[in-house]
């Protein structure tokens, strides 16, 4: 109706215009003939038009009285003339125009007028066409049957307070935020804020670092697979001023230079599609172990610390698996948001399966090939394997005789559908200066004063082979000897010894001169490669003056010498289930040795056996580490009187019963000089406690040791000595330095109050 009122409104005002104004059209003749206009009527009186009714000063006013007065009878009546109010809308019939109703009077003749043809011809030009509807659109349909996103309520959250400046709210459910404290302590680490000092100075760049931290906390969130979390910061003031108790407390806050972010972790996204390239197309069963190295599947927690410790292992498994060109390039992570998915593409290429083949020196007359290929840990024909070639470099190293080494592995022959290829490994090394001359002094409770000196020349009999002069000056040792060595003898850590040495030695309980040659051929267990099973085994032969050192005697008596002729054989075998070969916290070793001799004294023969067993255990109980040992050992065949003073059995020092000086545990005689014995026993239990001393590095470690030496064969157990005290471990590199202060707890007369033991490496 709005727009055929103003069609109809508009129309007689353009009929108008035309009656009065004649058509450009007309001759001239007809505009003669035509009669002249009749003289115009006079105006009409135009009503005044009434005042309006003043505008009520509020709304109050409108009220009628009776409605105050009885409110539900005047709503019952209504409105008393509905004509009225109806009429009263309408502006046009209260105010009639007489200009209005002239210009129209002649549209009001007989249907036969001229001029009714052009109006209607004017009002059907006006006409405005009914609108026809739209033809559905399916873009608009499927549009409208989306469903509005539901809006999730936000989590409760708990704040954690990070720094006397910063604080973060978390979620306080644990399982709307599994990786809280992992989320925490690495903010901890890398925030900004943390790093300011407390004080007004510092409330100036709390702004500017609040931006840098809301940033960091929204990539930790990614890291962690929250990549729809979000992160709302609060300077000073906020929140935690309004929720302030008092206007003291609120002015506080206000001015505490301190920043909220409350972290909305969102939902956890997952990996979505795995493409790992080409790995799924070898051959079985290869594509399976190292998917399976691989690790991540489909429907996983999205952590991108994960893909690049995965990535990792991935090239470790080609390496293992025998892929020695194997090329993986960089992990892409495309978000599907809608999907709530990462999608990880990892292209690997692994380039062909390979075995080893020959070991090819750049210096053969200094080290050859044939030599590497010994002490190397593959056969020729073995699957290559990445970590063989490092242990190989590593080796080579750890003889002593280069400066600097490389392996790199080059192909003699192709892969086939039907056989792997061939690598061979190219060996370049450069020679390390090979003579050697070091020396020490120093100073100890059970050795005294010791200048020690050594010349060596470790390559003098290629390869290997080395030549060793060494030489002592000391308190209770004078020594020198010659000895030949020669390291990987016919294998990886096989080293054949022999010595050729004369010594004059004075220890707490013997006085000794004498020489002797000595040979070993062991299996040795070292930092480089822990074996489970060490061995050696040996023979000498010696000439020995000596006697029991009597410390306590009569004036002017002194024991008389006996000289001994003593030749034997011996052995040992060790099994090494430990983590750690110097400083082990997890698993036991195991020791057997056996040395049968023979001894020429004073025109008598006599055999025996000398037989030992040593066992040690370590469990860790978190970063504590409980460790035990027992020791237990006889000479079976000869009586003790037989048996030279140095062959015989001895408890007490740093590596027995600590607590006693060397050799301190044992018989002695009635003068109290100890005379050793031919059976002992000994245990010992610690506790290594970590503390937070130069960054974890030292250990304490209470003790209590003892043990007991009988003069049989067979330990009785009657004189037990007991030693406790307290050491420091200090971590090296290289293993633990040791430092131990114990005293003994059922002493002797001879025995002192406190013994402190320093050296490389854990009791035991």
């Amino acid at each position: 109706m709005g727009h055929s009122a103003l069609a109809l409104n508009g129309a007689p005002l353009a009929a108008a215009s035309l009656a009065v104004q004649p058509s450009a059209q007309d001759s001239g003749e007809e505009q003669e003939a035509a009669p002249p206009a009749a003289a115009s009527p006079p105006a009409p009186v135009v009503a005044p038009v009434p005042e309006p009714e003043p505008v009520p000063d509020s709304l109050d006013e409108l009220i009628p009285e009776a409605a105050l007065a009885d409110p539900e009878s005047w709503a019952a009546g209504g409105v008393a003339n509905p004509a009225a109010v109806a009429e009263s809308l309408d502006p046009l019939a209260a105010a009639p125009d007489p200009a209005f109703e002239a210009a129209f009077a002649g549209l009001e003749g007989t249907p036969d007028s001229a001029s009714l043809p052009e109006g209607e011809a004017a009002l059907a030009d006006l006409a405005i066409p009914e609108p026809q509807p739209l033809p559905p659109d399916p873009e608009l349909e499927a549009l409208a049957t989306i469903a509005a996103p539901t809006l999730a309520a936000a989590p409760e959250l708990a704040e954690t307070r990070v720094s006397s400046t910063l604080v973060l709210a978390l979620p306080a459910d644990p399982e709307a935020f599994p990786e809280k404290d992992e989320f925490v302590g690495r903010f901890r680490d890398l925030s900004t804020l943390r790093e300011l000092d407390d004080g007004e100075e510092a409330t100036p760049q709390v702004a500017a670092r609040a931006r840098a931290d809301e940033e960091l906390l929204g990539d930790i969130l990614r890291t962690y697979g929250y990549y729809d979390g979000e992160v709302v910061r609060q300077l000073s003031g906020g929140r935690r001023a309004g929720e302030a108790a008092g206007e003291e407390e609120a002015e506080a806050a206000s001015r505490e230079p301190s920043v909220r972010f409350d972290i909305l972790p969102g939902p956890r996204y997952r990996f979505g599609r795995i493409d790992l390239g080409e790995i799924p197309a070898l051959p079985e069963p290869d594509a399976s172990r190292l998917i399976e190295a691989f690790g991540i599947k489909t429907g996983d927690p999205l952590y991108a610390d994960r893909i690049v410790e995965r990535e990792l292992e991935l090239r470790v498994a080609l390496g293992e698996s025998g892929y020695p060109f194997a090329k993986v390039d960089e992990p892409q992570l495309l978000i599907d948001h809608a999907r709530e998915e990462g999608d990880l593409t990892l292209a690997a290429r692994p380039g062909g399966k390979y075995v080893f083949g020959e070991v090819v020196s750049n210096d053969p007359r200094f080290l050859s090939g044939k030599h590497l290929a010994r002490i190397a840990r593959f056969d020729a024909g073995d699957t290559f394997q990445q970590s063989f070639e490092t242990d190989l470099r590593r080796a080579i190293l750890a003889t002593g005789l280069v400066s600097s080494v490389t392996v790199i592995p080059r192909e003699t022959r192709a892969p086939t559908p039907d056989q792997p290829g061939e690598v061979a490994l190219d060996v370049a090394m450069e020679r390390a200066p090979l003579r050697t001359i070091a020396g020490a002094i120093g100073y100890g409770t059970e050795d005294g004063f010791k200048l020690e000196g050594r010349w060596e020349h470790r390559n003098l009999f290629p390869p290997e082979g080395a030549l060793r002069l060494r030489g002592i000056v000391g308190t209770r040792e004078v020594l020198g000897s010659i000895g030949v060595r020669r390291n990987n003898f016919l294998g990886r850590d096989q080293v054949l010894t022999v010595d050729l040495f004369a010594s004059d030695i004075t220890t707490q309980a013997v006085d000794s001169r004498g020489g002797g040659v000595r040979a070993t051929f062991e299996k040795i267990s070292n930092i480089l490669f822990q074996k489970e099973v060490s061995w050696q085994i040996g023979g000498e032969v010696i000439y020995t003056d000596e006697r029991n050192r009597n410390i306590r005697t009569a004036p002017g008596f002194e024991v008389p010498r006996q000289a001994y002729l003593i030749g034997g054989l011996f052995g040992s075998i060790t099994l090494d289930e430990s983590d750690d070969l110097l400083d082990p916290s997890e698993g036991w070793r195991a020791t057997l040795f056996l040395a049968p001799e023979v001894s020429h004294q004073g025109g008598a023969e006599s055999f025996y056996l000398r037989a030992q067993g040593d066992a040690s255990y370590y469990q860790s109980l978190g970063d504590l580490v409980l460790a035990g040992r027992v020791r237990a050992a006889t000479i079976q065949g000869a009586g003790i009187d037989v048996i030279a003073p140095s062959r015989r059995l001895y408890g007490g020092g740093g590596a027995s019963v600590r607590g006693y000086g060397f050799q301190g545990v044992g018989p002695r005689d009635t003068l109290g000089n100890p005379t050793g014995g031919a059976s002992l026993v000994e245990f010992s239990a610690e506790a290594r406690i970590p503390t937070p001393l130069f960054g974890g590095a030292i250990e304490v470690v209470p003790f209590i040791d003892a043990g007991s030496v009988s003069r049989g064969s067979t330990p009785t157990f009657g004189d037990i000595r007991w030693g406790a005290g307290i050491g420091i471990r200090y971590k090296t590199t290289f293993g633990p330095i040791r430092v131990d202060v114990a005293a003994p707890l059922n002493p002797t007369e001879f025995d002192s109050p406190v013994v402190v033991y320093v050296s490389l490496g854990q009791a035991f």
